[in-house]
């Protein structure tokens, strides 16, 4: 069963008391390239840089005051660990971020610099969810995930709400397909806000798991993670993949060249910092051209944390 409007009404409140209304960007000569009129929602201009911080304000700010009081626990090697942090400081909760060793020393900073409480374990999911259970059971913390959370789904929605309030009028929205939050968000936003807005993911051949599994019917995983989009390694899980299923039209696979290419172009045309996972979905309409051709395209540019010493292009 769809979830109810009113839960992305609520997101809608809790979510700009807090976070950024992003810019939305046009480039006529992205439209020429594309052929078709296309629409960036930035969120690279969030706070914390990445559409995050909006899944991660309405989780916190759906728990009880007893949990609030318990604090909040994650395990994360980047943004969601850094949205959680920033977020739980905007509501006064004190956040507890399990990270693994190899994680970039930047991202680390940023998270203690939000006052998240970090805990260091090896670099293996089974170490960062042994890490957070312990915290979970030592001090009550409640866990929060970053993609198979409803509340976390709600609020990435409000992105593709803001969208569709300044351009009703579009054909489809595209996002990238990781964990599966922002996909679902966004369906249920076109759902509920968009006349006749199709919801189309991205993703790329290397980790295709959610292609597979809108195939199967069943949630798939991958066996490698060997892709330049690096937000996009994870799978589907059971709370966003019956909304994805139900609401999501398809989803296009793109090869790592593709990414590569189409990363370059919106730092070129645009002007703009963005990471290579928000190059995929527009990278789909690049490879699909006639599927998109003269037609009104929203992509939601998901999140600006690259490292600059180590760009693709």
């Amino acid at each position: 069963m769809i979830p109810s409007k009113v839960n992305i009404e609520k997101a809608l409140k809790v979510v700009q008391s807090f976070a950024h209304r992003t810019p939305v960007l046009r480039s006529s000569s992205l439209n020429e390239i594309a052929g078709c009129r296309l629409v960036f929602k930035c969120e690279n201009f969030q706070k914390m840089g990445a559409f995050k911080m909006r899944g991660a304000l309405n989780a916190i700010a759906n728990l009880s005051d007893a949990q609030k009081a318990k604090g909040v626990v994650t395990h994360s090697s980047g943004n969601f660990g850094q949205a959680v942090a920033l977020a739980a400081k905007n509501l006064g909760v004190t956040a507890y971020i399990v990270m693994p060793e190899n994680a970039p020393e930047v991202k680390m900073d940023a998270v203690k610099g939000y006052g998240g409480i970090v805990t260091i374990c090896e670099s293996t999911l089974q170490a960062r969810e042994d890490a957070a259970a312990k915290i979970q059971l030592e001090t009550g913390a409640a866990f929060l995930h970053p993609s198979n959370d409803l509340n976390v789904i709600f609020g990435n929605a409000t992105a593709a709400v803001e969208l569709l309030e300044d351009h009703g009028d579009l054909d489809v929205i595209l996002t990238p397909v990781g964990g599966g939050g922002l996909i679902a968000g966004t369906a249920l936003a076109a759902h509920y806000y968009g006349s006749k807005s199709t919801v189309v993911g991205g993703e790329p051949f290397e980790v295709d798991d959610a292609y597979r599994s809108l195939l199967s019917g069943t949630i798939e995983t991958n066996t490698t993670t060997n892709t330049v989009a690096d937000g996009l390694r994870t799978h589907l899980g059971d709370q966003n993949f019956p909304i994805i299923q139900e609401l999501v039209s398809e989803i296009i696979r793109v090869e790592e060249e593709e990414i590569i290419v189409a990363m370059k172009l919106l730092w070129e045309r645009l002007k703009i910092v963005i990471e290579p996972s928000c190059a995929v979905p527009f990278a789909a309409v690049l490879r699909e051209k006639e599927k998109f051709q003269n037609k009104k395209v929203g992509i939601i540019l998901s999140g600006g944390n690259v490292d600059l010493t180590k760009l693709p292009f």
